[in-house]
């Protein structure tokens, strides 16, 4: 029998067994029935699928996906949650949410730092099984190792993004100069465009106390040929001799009065508005940067360029691998739904759609040579080789950890003159020893 003609069935002998007037009987036996017969209605409404999506992407994601999404899978409605625009602190909101058990969450939307921290805790669902390694072929080497964790798949790359230098072609135009490729070319020119007062500072980047300044950090510590930890290993390279030189190279361009003082407060925002308003001559941020500086009220408009952060002669200039991904969380009640907007999020006509409108990076391979982004995003296939060539901060479960020590004592050594920064970066490295356990 139908379980719900049975509990209807039963409710009727119950309510007639109670002594009650007949007017309240009969209510009570209709509304009891309208709302029990109303039950196999209700479980026909489509499932809903919940995502944090950060604050600035969520008007994209509502205009580009939702609907579409809706529309093509009828039996499923997607909910976005809007999170702060500050990583760290959508991060903090994830953790809360699972140490506190069910996560709201089904789709977990990722930074590429967080794989190893939510695979380790048992917080997301295994995605090995569900994509080949041909499939995985389709998006950049780099974006799938960082969704990995000891060999297994937890993270389906979205969008990928990737650390740069921006220069500007017009003023290097003007005293002859080629985009710099060493550190001291770098300081070079921007001493002589300072001379010369065609830009108050020469060099602008992330120096304050948040992810975004170890982001910036490995990009310098690769070009001197240094580390931070070794996956493999654990080992900690925070107090070798390329690393105190990392920091010294950061030191010498603020003491030179090539990057501002306040610089050791900046975020990415803060660095962009003083390039975009002709402010600086170099700068160090991310892909997003070029859509805004080719917006009408631009100072740069047309004028700028891009390449890999610079480096020793000896060795090679990185960029920090960024983007987000997604994953299921190991909690959802709708892991198979979940899958399944996983997969229309990062199909090729979606990713076009999305890249074209937003100028964010896609992680499909084969985007960064479709003639319609190239024609409006013509540096779109540089991005590919800095990408293919990114560095990654070390994917070890107790990044977060890492990190804020990482944070700490380097914003301190960039700030305090008075310290030395082999001080600094040697407390660095031995408090990261004691996190990891290693001698």
């Amino acid at each position: 029998m139908n379980p719900i003609k049975f509990l209807i069935r039963y409710l009727n002998r119950l309510i007639k067994s109670v002594i009650v007037s007949g007017l309240w009987g009969i209510a009570l036996t209709c509304i009891l029935i309208f709302y029990f017969g109303q039950k196999p209605a209700l479980t026909q409404q489509p499932v809903t699928i919940t995502a944090l999506i950060n604050a600035g992407e969520v008007p994209y994601w509502k205009k580009l996906i939702v609907k579409d999404f809706e529309k093509e899978n009828p039996g499923i409605h997607l909910e976005i949650i809007e999170a702060p625009n500050a990583t760290d602190l959508t991060e903090n909101l994830y953790t809360s949410a699972f140490i506190l058990g069910e996560s709201p969450y089904d789709l977990i939307y990722m930074d590429v730092i967080w794989t190893g921290k939510f695979a380790a805790a048992g917080w997301l669902l295994d995605l090995s099984d569900r994509m080949s390694e041909n499939d995985l072929k389709a998006f950049m080497d780099k974006d799938v190792e960082a969704g990995r964790y000891k060999g297994k798949l937890y993270r389906i790359p979205l969008r990928s993004d990737a650390g740069m230098l921006y220069y500007r072609t017009d003023l290097l135009e003007k005293i002859g100069a080629k985009p710099p490729e060493t550190f001291e070319e770098l300081i070079t020119i921007s001493q002589q465009l300072q001379e010369k007062k065609v830009t108050p500072w020469g060099y602008v980047w992330q120096g304050a106390q948040y992810e975004g300044l170890p982001a910036m950090f490995v990009e310098i510590l690769e070009g001197f040929g240094g580390f931070w930890v070794n996956p493999e290993t654990n080992e900690v390279g925070l107090d070798k001799s390329e690393a105190i030189q990392a920091v010294e190279f950061l030191r010498r361009v603020i003491d030179k009065g090539i990057s501002p003082p306040g610089v050791t407060t900046y975020r990415e925002e803060e660095a962009r508005r003083l390039f975009v308003n002709g402010k600086s001559a170099f700068l160090r941020n991310w892909p997003y940067v070029w859509a805004s500086a080719q917006e009408e009220d631009s100072e740069v408009k047309g004028k700028i360029g891009i390449k890999p952060m610079v480096h020793l002669p000896s060795a090679k200039g990185g960029a920090c691998l960024g983007g987000w991904g997604m994953g299921i969380a190991k909690t959802s009640k709708h892991p198979e739904e979940a899958w399944k907007a996983i997969q229309f999020f990062t199909n090729k006509a979606v990713q076009k759609r999305f890249t074209l409108e937003t100028g964010n990076m896609s992680s499909r391979r084969e985007l960064f040579a479709d003639p319609e982004i190239i024609a409006k995003y013509p540096h779109y296939p540089q991005l590919q080789t800095m990408v293919e060539s990114a560095v990654l901060r070390p994917p070890i479960a107790q990044y977060a950890q890492a990190s804020d020590i990482l944070q700490r004592y380097l914003n301190a050594a960039l700030s305090k003159r008075s310290v030395s920064a082999e001080k600094m970066m040697k407390s660095a490295a031995n408090e990261t020893r004691r996190l990891l356990g290693t001698p």
